[in-house]
């Protein structure tokens, strides 16, 4: 995948359209991403220890990850990410600008 944890990304389509926000964690095995503050969920919570708090708190669900763009630092723009080889070494680069990416 091309997303890593800490990316910057924005979301292409769905009912977050446009947001931005932080890759919160990657889950290669089915292809998608948690970003922070986007596709968040109710969920019920029931009280598990006694003077625990049950009830309904948001929790941030996971999207596929074709719906959201790496955001360059350099540009600001939402850009789709390549690759070069550079001294024996594969990098992350912003395809519009070619800037490296951490």
């Amino acid at each position: 995948m091309k997303i890593k944890n800490g990316d910057t990304v924005k979301v292409l389509s769905g009912n977050d359209k446009g947001k931005t926000g932080e890759v919160l964690e990657v889950i290669p095995k089915t292809e998608k991403i948690i970003v922070k503050g986007v596709n968040i969920r109710k969920k019920h919570v029931k009280p598990r220890k006694q003077g625990e708090e049950g009830g309904i708190i948001p929790v941030e669900c996971a999207i596929h990850s074709s719906k959201v763009n790496v955001v360059c630092p350099k540009c600001g723009k939402a850009a789709r990410v390549g690759y070069i080889i550079e001294k024996d070494e594969k990098v992350r680069v912003c395809k519009k600008c070619g800037n490296k990416l951490k």
